[in-house]
């Protein structure tokens, strides 16, 4: 919502731009034609301009290390979400509020028009208009789409002006302006300038419709007394086109304004830069980061062996412990990065589940941590699976096997677009203690390890650990059992410490268990 709400405050000041450039140069010719297209364009042009965002990519090309830092999801579950700023949730409410008023409104005025005509006589025309004729005496005439609403008193008297001046906001589809443009108000409701807008593009309506009178041979005195004698009526619908005394001074005045020359239209010349630099500013540079893989052999034992021995229960056409590089365009970092269905929650649940400890590496005491990379393709799929930091052939084997039973993923974005993205992710095998889970977050001398990818480093920190709500240590944390945890995460920063007092100053680590 925030996002859309930035979207309409640039179309906030777009439109303010647009609409002083008419005031500026054409609020006072007579081009009324050209007017009603400017102020139409106006809305929609500034609606339409904060979309298109002219991106300038900038490829730059890195040489990755060949020692690549831990895993992503760690990080993801280890920050809480943090707290949404209170203006983030009052915003939206009052935008929401005053849209949502400004509906009521133009609908409630439709409805009204929609009543009156259907409650009222109908006359058809064989210019394919419908007189309808309403028995409130007060009520000034008023056109809608292709029905024009007047008094009994009026329709006796057959006013050819009145008929002319409703028929030239029917044949000018006046109607189809005033929908684009009260609809298009109700996410402008805010803004100063798109209610000033509605209110001249009414008046150039009025104009256009006094102009097909005049060209009638109309006498100008008679038809602007006839404009004091009815301004006087009741009104009050929003949608509808009708003679009103709130422009009837400049009505007057255009009537007997001297016509514009139209060399004057070349004012219109100065919107062009007032586009260009719209577009100049919402442009964006963006620099596409792509690495360079290592083409160095890593020193670790192969497993191919192995990986034969295992075939019957794991199929792979990617070497365990080599590090070859990557083919294609594979990203490292993007804007929108590769994610697990149902996030970094669900896969840690998929890894505690799927990873079995080798019998044989049981048996021998083999335990440590694995660090696997692979490429999630366009399509969300697994591939190229490879261990980068190896622990033993026989760990080695089952965390690629683990990795290429994973379902597909939500695939990654730059700029909108589907690419390949390179993961990377941490198995731990250990013995005794805690289990994968409780790992890569609390080490048995209480302590956990705390992964900054960017940097590619790590550091050491004593949190404060809290299980369902109580402070426990962190060398009872390590023994938990990884299958009763439900959801933890790491809360940082002075938040905490204002929290949770000194102890917290490196952190707070937050561990919910499973209800039995």
């Amino acid at each position: 919502m925030i996002e859309f709400l930035i979207y309409d405050l640039k179309v906030a000041v777009l439109l303010a731009v647009f609409y002083m450039f008419y005031r500026l140069m054409l609020a006072h010719e007579t081009f009324h034609r050209v007017n009603r297209i400017v102020l139409l364009l106006t809305a929609v042009l500034s609606f339409v301009l904060p979309l298109c965002v002219i991106t300038i990519h900038e490829t730059v090309t890195m040489q990755r290390a060949a020692n690549v830092a831990v895993g992503s999801f760690q990080v993801d579950m280890m920050n809480e979400e943090p707290a949404t700023p209170l203006w983030q949730i009052v915003l939206p409410i009052l935008f929401i509020i005053g849209m949502v008023a400004t509906l009521v409104r133009t609908l409630s005025s439709l409805f009204r028009i929609i009543k009156i005509i259907r409650h009222s006589e109908q006359y058809p025309q064989t210019d394919g208009t419908t007189i309808c004729v309403t028995g409130n005496a007060s009520l000034a005439p008023f056109s809608w789409m292709h029905y024009i609403v007047m008094n009994r008193s009026d329709y006796e008297t057959s006013d050819a002006a009145i008929l002319a001046h409703e028929r030239g906001h029917i044949c000018l589809h006046h109607s189809w302006d005033l929908l684009l443009v009260d609809t298009l108000t109700a996410l402008q409701w805010f803004n100063p300038a798109m209610w000033m807008l509605r209110s001249d593009l009414r008046a150039i309506h009025e104009y256009e419709a006094d102009a097909a009178v005049l060209s009638q041979g109309i006498n100008a005195r008679q038809y602007q007394y006839l404009l004091i004698t009815k301004a006087a009526g009741i009104g009050g619908y929003s949608l509808a086109n009708g003679i009103s005394h709130s422009t009837l001074k400049n009505r007057i005045n255009m009537m007997l304004h001297t016509k514009s020359d139209r060399s004057h239209l070349l004012k219109l010349l100065t919107l062009l830069p007032i586009v260009g630099i719209a577009l100049a500013v919402n442009a964006e540079k963006v620099v596409d980061l792509r690495y360079d893989e290592p083409q160095k052999q890593n020193t670790k034992k192969s497993v191919k062996g192995v990986a034969e021995k295992k075939a019957e229960t794991f199929e792979t056409n990617t070497a365990v412990g080599t590090f070859e590089p990557v083919q294609g365009d594979v990203f490292d970092v993007v804007e929108e990065m590769p994610q697990y269905p149902g996030g970094p929650q669900a896969l840690f649940k998929f890894l505690g589940e799927n990873v079995h400890y080798p019998e044989e590496a049981e048996k021998a005491g083999i335990q440590g941590r694995v660090i696997a990379t692979f490429i999630v393709e366009k399509d969300g799929s697994i591939s190229q699976p490879t261990v980068v930091k190896s622990v033993d052939p026989l760990l080695d084997a089952e965390a690629i096997r683990v990795i290429s039973a994973m379902p597909n993923w939500k695939p990654g974005k730059q700029n909108g677009k589907v690419v390949r993205v390179k993961y990377t992710v941490p198995l731990s095998f250990n013995l005794d203690g805690g289990g994968e889970e409780i790992d890569h977050l609390c080490r048995e001398d209480g302590t956990i390890v705390e992964i900054d990818i960017e940097k590619g480093d790590t550091a050491i920190v004593k949190p404060l650990f809290i299980v369902d709500g109580k402070v426990m240590d962190g060398k009872d944390v390590y023994a938990i059992n990884p299958k009763t945890i439900e959801r933890y995460y790491m809360q940082n920063g002075q938040e905490a410490i204002d929290k949770y007092g000194d102890k917290a100053r490196d952190g707070v680590v937050l561990i919910t268990l499973k209800k039995d």
